[in-house]
């Protein structure tokens, strides 16, 4: 699995999807809240399918995994 999820993206991912989470936890939104799995997985892998999917890599060239 190639990293395709870089830098800032990263960042931003793990912030929204503990963000996400922790509002569900404390019942500030609903249960969707919890998709937020989704990008703090994303971003804790460096990968992420519909990157690989739409050609996109945000990650640097020199990165090999």
């Amino acid at each position: 699995m190639n990293k395709n999820v870089g830098g800032i993206d990263k960042l931003l991912r793990i912030i929204v999807g503990v963000v996400l989470i922790v509002l569900a936890i404390t019942g500030t939104i609903g249960w969707w809240g919890y998709l937020g799995i989704i990008p703090l997985a994303t971003g804790l892998l460096n990968f992420c399918p519909l990157y690989a999917i739409i050609g996109v890599k945000t990650a640097c060239p020199l990165d090999k995994k």
